[in-house]
């Protein structure tokens, strides 16, 4: 009889200790990435993002607008609108420049560095505190001999991009 006792305690208190794990999260929404998303948010859109840099490369605002867009989709549940998203992302690409960083005994640069930063505008339909607007950059070094075309362009870009939209991401879903 004693055993059966504690049989069904332990039956009980498994249930218990499941039910918590399960439902003791609230409702929020977890992810392997770090973004912890109300499940209230189903939709996110990401506006075109105008080149406003003063130097102009041409297809950037669109290269990023998709790297943003296709960060999103692949590090949550969330499905991409066009408009009227539980979050929206807008901004502006603010910056590309091509600068030395080092020289060599003849005045020449042995050291080129690619920079571009983005201005991004974050709201939360459903938590307007969470709102944001700040400025992202990041930066791709290369050779001083080189060209920065082709190949080496779209790596360094790619690269640049990479980072930016994590550290969007980081900032606006993850809290980081």
């Amino acid at each position: 009889m004693r055993g059966l006792k504690q049989m069904n305690y332990l039956k009980h208190a498994l249930v218990l200790t499941i039910s918590l794990i399960i439902f003791g999260c609230g409702s929020v929404q977890y992810s392997f990435s770090g973004a912890s998303i109300s499940e209230d948010t189903k939709t996110f859109q990401v506006n075109y993002f105008q080149n406003n840099a003063p130097l102009i490369e041409p297809g950037l605002e669109r290269t990023f607008t998709l790297a943003l867009q296709d960060l999103i989709l692949n590090q949550t549940k969330l499905d991409l609108v066009r408009s009227n998203g539980d979050l929206v992302y807008e901004g502006e690409i603010v910056e590309y420049r091509i600068a030395p960083m080092t020289a060599t005994a003849q005045n020449t640069a042995a050291q080129n560095r690619l920079t571009i930063g983005v201005n991004v505008r974050f709201f939360d339909k459903n938590d307007p505190e969470a709102a944001l607007e700040q400025r992202f950059s990041f930066y791709f070094d290369y050779p001083g001999n080189a060209q920065l075309v082709g190949s080496q362009k779209d790596t360094a870009i790619e690269d640049i991009f990479e980072r930016i939209t994590q550290d969007i991401f980081n900032a606006s879903l993850a809290k980081w």
